[in-house]
């Protein structure tokens, strides 16, 4: 059986209370990446996307040096290392989650996501499946 710990990224980028949002938005640039962790410690508090940053930051007119507190995702959905494959493909298409930091006695080891499932053959099954699960429209109407 496949588990997080077989397939997660173990270098994890992080951001803190003290950073604001361009700071963040520029971590994000260097990085490449379009979510961050934030972290208290090594206890994950909440995490911050690109959407985020736009959706509840610069859409709603906060500067750059806005605190990140009010722009991020504070109700986490995380896994634990042994968690498998599936579990967690699972989890993120319920969910509709991209990224699924990984945590083990309230640290973050980690973070999986939906391309980590992607690039692996044994795995595409399940991270199809999740995909097509996170992309699907919500039930609201536009």
């Amino acid at each position: 059986m496949t588990t997080l710990r077989d397939i997660m990224s173990t270098n994890v980028a992080t951001v803190s209370l003290l950073d604001n949002a361009y700071e963040v938005a520029q971590k994000m640039k260097e990085l490449n990446v379009g979510a961050v962790p934030v972290t208290d410690g090594q206890n994950v508090i909440g995490m911050i996307t690109d959407r985020d940053l736009v959706l509840r930051g610069y859409a709603e007119k906060k500067s750059g040096s806005s605190a990140i507190e009010g722009l991020m995702t504070k109700d986490l959905v995380v896994g634990t290392p042994d968690m498998s494959v599936d579990e967690a493909a699972r989890l993120m298409a319920e969910k509709q989650i991209r990224r699924l930091p990984v945590v083990e006695n309230g640290n973050l080891v980690g973070i999986v996501a939906i391309g980590d499932l992607a690039v692996r053959n044994e795995l595409a099954d399940e991270a199809g499946e999740a995909l097509s699960q996170i992309s699907k429209p919500s039930q609201t109407s536009m």
